[in-house]
């Protein structure tokens, strides 16, 4: 045995004697593949390879409560590097509690994974099983927190165009079960090859003509699938094909402070928000623009209510003067009991406020906290969060004669945030937002990422206005035509297409994504009948697993 056969023998030797040290090391390191994977960073491919090793380490074995203790520590490796912002100004306290909450449910996929692992074709039904773990975690508790799903971390990636047929669920799945059916392949030639080293508790399926195909349909599908969403590119809205034009412009004014006091000086937030819009009003006359038909100001341009005060409602109607359109302001508004709504109404210089959209999806511990008093045992943080209430209505409002469809800043990550804005007419898409709370962190890329898989998944062109940054405006495939600077003031001008045409995933809505998981149900079902069959019989030949 040569020098390099002893090295991996020995190599092996550790992995077999040792095999939950192992599987725990492997299940961090497949996390942090998919922290990877997400921006700023344009690795999009690592998170396959990622499912590919934390597939590994969660399919062999027989005990559940492994499986899970694996998936949460993967969610560690995940979560914690990818939710720091969280915490940025508030201490680490929430940033861990919601990775450790969120690293739950990677838990559960790893608990499915020793599950349905056993199943003919597995590949697919642990592809499954991280679709319905993603749906569990965008929807439960206190109306989900969809941050971290594949999909987004996908945007520069050939399995974007996917979400056009399928939304964000289908390209998760694509990337899920392209890195399941990899370590099939994995799997399968260390079948082939006779290695001692499946011995700590992986499930090697029976050698044979069998097993050879079942490895060459999975390495096929691990090709097929990106390549796919690759060609399907071509199938997609080009930058400026649809029924017709209008010309927008998105405003980023920036803050004069960063942090949770960024609006403490909530006038010179307005007013850097007015002067940049009548800035671009004097370049539209100079001829270095062409005249948006309307205007986007982000998330919280105007924090003092321009309806019950009379210089704020001066400030706007003057600015929308100045640059002849209707500005979507961003407005906190108070409401008769206390409350408040995070508003984006529409403005012009004859008429005022007119159509509005009040935020529906609401964020827990941030614009308002759920069980006050018990929260605020733990932390004086809980006085400062906000008491915003939920809006109603279709998230649809009208400018320029045009229907404008509008998620607020956190509603992007959601599925429904768009849904029926799309059904009531919304030509053109708007996301304004505020991130100045979030400073200089990764949240600001990882949430425009989140708006190109959305433009894509409604064949909408996509307007982002930020206070402090990133704006920009993305096109119905997703890439983006321009983008502006963090901290800078800054006018982005485009002239983009509307369209009236739905895509397929508009049309499908949630359904897909609950058809697979009330098949993954029914896989669990099937898995735990078979596995106690099998039991009573005494079949059950799986190799015996210490981890």
């Amino acid at each position: 045995m040569n020098r390099g056969d002893r090295s991996t023998a020995r190599w092996t030797d550790g992995l077999t004697r040792y095999p939950v040290a192992a599987r725990s090391v492997a299940a961090v390191v497949a996390g942090v593949l998919l922290f990877g994977s997400f921006p700023p960073r344009p690795w999009w491919f690592l998170a396959p390879v990622g499912i590919v090793l934390l597939t590994l380490v969660v399919r062999g074995g027989t005990r559940w409560r492994s499986g899970f203790g694996y998936g949460f520590l993967a969610g560690l490796g995940f979560f914690l590097p990818l939710l720091p912002w969280t915490g940025i100004y508030v201490g680490p306290v929430p940033w861990l509690a919601l990775s450790l909450a969120c690293s739950v449910y990677l838990g559960l996929f790893g608990m499915l994974g020793r599950i349905l692992g056993r199943l003919p074709g597995w590949p697919l039904w642990l592809a499954l099983a991280w679709t319905a773990a993603e749906w569990g975690r965008s929807s439960f508790p206190f109306g989900g927190f969809p941050w971290g799903r594949l999909a987004f971390g996908q945007a520069d990636g050939w399995f974007l165009p996917l979400a056009a047929f399928g939304g964000a669920p289908l390209v998760s799945f694509a990337v899920a079960l392209s890195g399941t059916c990899g370590a099939a392949v994995v799997l399968g030639l260390v079948r082939a090859s006779g290695s001692r080293f499946a011995a700590p508790g992986y499930v090697v399926d029976a050698a044979g003509r069998g097993g050879r195909v079942a490895t060459a349909v999975a390495a096929l599908t691990c090709v097929l699938l990106p390549v796919a969403g690759l060609a399907l590119q071509a199938t997609l809205p080009g930058p400026l094909d649809g029924d017709r034009t209008i010309t927008v412009a998105a405003i980023q004014g920036s803050v004069p402070r960063l942090g949770l006091d960024f609006n403490a000086q909530r006038r010179a937030v307005l007013d850097n928000h007015v002067r940049r819009t009548e800035q671009l009003a004097d370049e539209v006359a100079d001829g270095l623009f062409p005249a948006p038909d309307v205007v986007v100001w982000p998330e919280n341009s105007s924090d003092i209510d321009p309806l019950r005060n009379p210089d704020a409602a001066a400030l706007i109607s003057e600015a929308a003067r100045r640059i002849s359109a209707p500005i979507l302001v961003g407005a906190v508004l108070v409401n008769g009991d206390g409350t408040t709504t995070n508003s984006v109404m529409v403005w012009t210089a004859e008429g005022g406020p007119g159509d509005r959209h009040d935020k529906k999806i609401v964020q827990p511990f941030g614009e308002y906290l759920p069980m006050r008093g018990f929260f605020r045992l733990f932390s004086d943080y809980a006085d400062r969060a906000g008491y915003f209430v939920p809006g109603h209505g279709d998230g649809t409002i009208r400018a320029a004669g045009t229907e404008i469809g509008v998620a607020t800043c956190y509603e992007v990550a959601f599925d429904r945030a768009f849904r029926d804005s799309l059904h009531s007419g919304a030509q053109l898409l708007a996301v304004p937002t505020n991130n100045a709370t979030f400073g200089d962190s990764e949240m600001t890329y990882q949430q425009l990422a989140m708006s190109r898989v959305r433009a894509v998944e409604h064949g909408r062109s996509l307007v982002v206005a930020a206070t402090s940054g990133v704006s920009a405006i993305i096109a119905a495939d997703g890439s983006v035509r321009q983008e502006s600077a963090l901290f800078e003031p800054e006018a982005l001008v485009a002239e983009v297409p509307l369209r009236n045409s739905h895509t397929p995933a508009t049309v499908l809505g949630p359904w897909p994504e609950l058809v697979a998981v009330l098949v993954t149900a029914a896989g669990v079902v099937i898995a735990i009948v078979r596995l106690r069959d099998r039991r009573r019989r005494g079949e059950d030949h799986a190799a015996p697993v210490s981890g």
